[in-house]
């Protein structure tokens, strides 16, 4: 067990954080955080790859992280005190707590210190004094899902087909902002476990659910919002040289500053009259005057009529006349300047026009600056030809675009003027932005409020797409007719639903049936819904309780490559391993096919130890399998369940053959199915004559193997007593049925008890007497 430190910076995103956690040898926390963060570039200390021989990190980075670039940073740069230096120096008052959490965790401080000197050294700028977002996260307030149950799931990615939005993320995702797809994905990476911070959330959705009227305008104010991180991102840096397009940025993103803040009045007055504790305090925040303070400034600078619009002549206007006049007289200058060329430039189009009789009109672009566009409607080319003058000449059916050597020489006098009026416009803006500074923090508040609010509106959402329930929270999986999320969009008909129940009393579940009946699916609906559920969302199902989750691991099986079979085994091997040493009794553990990837024997041998470890814990386990043997566990373990997927057998009426028909459909007991693998034979071209060997040598071989062990009636009255134990214990904690319908239960439980015990004989005693 060793401590990691890490740092990571976002250039879209204005905030360092930070990570300092202890970890296994196999370094499972760093690879995970890796994968949530999704880097196109990763730094190390040199004297981690030195001469080729790297530390175990180094390798297990660069194999699970092959497209990214790796950058080895000379030591001396991962220095802490410089990092606390530097937090110091960068971090905004408001969030200057972090530096009591981090102070003493020296591994992400030097991490923080080289990080921050290689952002100066790339991007040639250097954050603001005071004006960064710090903070510190553990691994302690989200659950973990490592990177290999996150594919598994697809949770973000379709394994399949990596552009699908066939993923939960694209089955949630209709956010209206950037930031608001970022954090819905690291919520679905890594999940809340603080229920009360669930149960807001929930509230939240159902308060938009519930009120039309706040949904559609909750929507709308969304939606006009621009990626505010960014905006923050490039408005804190300052860079080292001045340059045109450094001046031209900073002008650019105070509009939007500008345009962003002229809609918080809207957003707050949305979120006015909320009744929800969440809600309430993303009002409360918008009604900080700082956003006043900031516009007011603003607005002693910038033209109130100054807006954010796109295409790019409308948009470099707003720059170049977006300070007010009279601010700086060589700015005014300039400006006229500017604006004579421009005229003479329309005026010499106009001439041109006039003097050839073809319709030209003046037009702009980024890329050739003002240029002359003709289409041909009816006139016709003197000698089917444009004259001489004209070069650069473009082409597109009718559309003609064409300059001369005088309107090329008249653009570049038009760039020098613009270049003067951007560079005069920023050191106007630059003492803005100073200003700024001092409040920045509540936009740092803005950017949260917005992001939240965007996620929460994307999963009220999801709920008026499909028929989601709220969940519960209470010591016990429970689950009425669930379905899987992603399937559901998936599929154009309603997807089988099924019932799911774990509690601590009957914690393992062992699932059997034959190949394609949905045990895969099966397991992963309830890992999915289980995440919906913990990230505050709603759930696919009639009515759905949930244990919070500390970790959701998953084993579940690749495609069968008969190539790769050695390697497969090893997989999965290096992932039940990776469960087994960090499983705890909070977590959710889905495991399907062990062992398929060795010989019978031994594939049973694994299975039955692993299942042996993993009923020592209090930990909720899915076991699909297709080793019938491990249905025996149910009368050894009162805590083991056998369930099955059924599946019926018809004849056809033409042929006589027998067919099989999926169900879908999950029930009590261990598969009754035998030789399900041959009858997946059958449908290929196998010839008839290898079949029937087949069947007989299987039939022989399962005589040996599976032999019925009933079980005794002392072991029947001690498992009956204990479901029934574990029944009344969770009834206790969690019930909220009145006292006729906890009545009517608890007699229930009784005459269930009652039901399985005449087996046990003259030993059991209870008082059958009605009350």
């Amino acid at each position: 067990m060793g401590e990691i430190g890490m740092a990571s910076l976002d250039l879209r995103c204005p905030e360092l954080v930070l990570s300092q956690f202890a970890d296994t040898g196999t370094y499972a926390k760093v690879i995970t955080k890796i994968h949530i963060l999704v880097p196109v570039e990763i730094l190390m200390p040199d004297t981690a790859s030195e001469k080729g021989k790297g530390t175990k990190l180094f390798k297990l980075i660069t194999e699970n992280f092959p497209a990214v670039t790796f950058t080895a940073i000379q030591r001396k740069y991962f220095n802490e005190k410089k990092g606390l230096e530097h937090i110091q120096q960068l971090c905004a008052p408001e969030f200057a707590t972090v530096l009591m959490e981090v102070q003493a965790k020296y591994y992400c401080l030097a991490a923080a210190a080289a990080l921050l000197k290689y952002f100066e050294f790339l991007q040639s700028s250097v954050y603001a004094a005071k004006s960064l977002k710090v903070s510190f996260k553990g691994s302690e307030e989200t659950a973990m899902i490592d990177s290999a149950s996150a594919a598994n799931l697809e949770l973000v990615v379709n394994i399949r087909d990596h552009r699908s939005e066939h993923s939960l993320l694209g089955v949630l995702n209709h956010t209206k902002t950037p930031g608001g797809a970022r954090r819905l994905r690291s919520n679905i990476l890594e999940p809340l476990v603080d229920v009360d911070t669930i149960n807001m959330r929930l509230d939240s959705i159902q308060e938009l659910l519930q009120d039309e009227e706040l949904f559609f305008s909750l929507k709308n104010a969304i939606g006009h919002f621009l990626d505010i991180d960014r905006l923050l991102s490039v408005l804190v840096q300052i860079p080292k040289q001045e340059t045109v397009q450094a001046a031209e940025s900073k002008i650019t993103h105070v509009i939007q500053l500008k345009h962003t803040l002229d809609l918080v009045p809207r957003l707050r007055m949305v979120l006015k009259n909320c009744n929800t504790s969440l809600l309430k305090a993303y009002s409360t925040t918008l009604e900080d005057n700082r956003f006043e303070t900031i516009l007011e400034q603003i607005k002693t600078v910038i033209n109130d009529d100054t807006t954010y619009l796109k295409g790019s002549l409308t948009m470099r206007t707003q720059k170049c006349y977006a300070v007010r006049p009279n601010i700086n007289e060589f700015l005014d200058i300039a400006r006229r300047v500017y604006t004579e060329i421009v005229d003479d430039i329309a005026g010499v189009v106009n001439q041109l026009g006039e003097k050839y009789g073809l319709p030209m009109r003046t037009s702009f672009s980024t890329a050739r600056g003002f240029f002359i566009q003709m289409k041909l409607e009816g006139a016709v080319l003197p000698e089917g030809k444009l004259p001489t003058e004209f070069i650069k000449v473009t082409k597109h059916r009718n559309n003609y675009g064409f300059t001369t050597a005088d309107l090329m020489k008249m653009n570049g006098r038009c760039d020098e003027a613009l270049r003067e009026i951007f560079h005069i416009s920023y050191v106007v803006i630059h003492q803005l932005l100073i200003t700024i500074y001092k409040h920045i923090h509540c936009l740092y508040k803005l950017s949260d409020a917005v992001s939240m609010l965007d996620m929460l509106l994307s999963l009220a959402n999801a709920c008026t797409i499909s028929d989601y329930v709220r969940p519960e929270f209470t010591d016990t999986l429970a689950i009425k007719q669930g379905r899987h999320p992603i399937l559901e969009r998936i599929s154009r008909q309603q997807p089988i639903s099924n019932n799911s129940f774990i509690s601590e009393g009957s914690n393992f579940v062992i699932i059997t049936g034959p190949n394609m009946s949905g045990k895969s699916t099966y397991l992963k609906q309830v890992a999915l819904c289980q995440i919906m559920a913990q990230i505050g969302s709603f759930v696919p199902a009639e009515y759905a309780s949930f244990r919070v989750a500390d970790q959701i691991f998953t084993r579940i099986g690749v495609d069968d490559d008969f190539e790769t079979s050695s390697s497969t085994f090893m997989l999965e091997m290096r992932e039940i391993s990776y469960i087994i040493h960090n499983a705890s009794d909070r977590s959710l553990i889905i495991i399907d096919e062990l062992g398929r990837g060795t010989s019978a024997e031994e594939g049973v041998g694994i299975c039955h130890a692993v299942c042996e470890f993993l009923l020592s814990l209090k930990a909720f386990t899915l076991f699909a399998t297709h080793f019938l043997e491990l249905c025996q566990l149910e009368s050894l373990y009162p805590n083991v369940e056998n369930q099955h997927m059924e599946v019926q057998h018809t004849r056809s009426s033409e042929t006589g053959a027998e067919q099989v028909v999926y169900t879908y459909l999950l029930s009590r007991g261990c598969s009754e199915e035998k030789h399900y693998g041959l009858r997946a034979a059958e449908m290929t071209a196998l010839p008839p004559d290898v079949l029937q060997e087949a069947k007989t040598i299987a039939s022989k071989v399962s005589q040996q193997l599976l032999a019925r062990h009933d079980t005794d009636p002392e072991t029947q009255r001690q498992r009956a007593m204990y479901r029934l134990t574990t029944r009344l214990l969770q009834t206790a904690r969690n019930s909220r049925l009145d006292p006729e319908s906890l009545r009517m239960y608890l007699k229930g439980l009784k005459k269930q008890y009652l039901a399985v015990m005449p087996a046990a004989g003259p030993s059991v005693v209870i008082d059958t007497q009605e009350e």
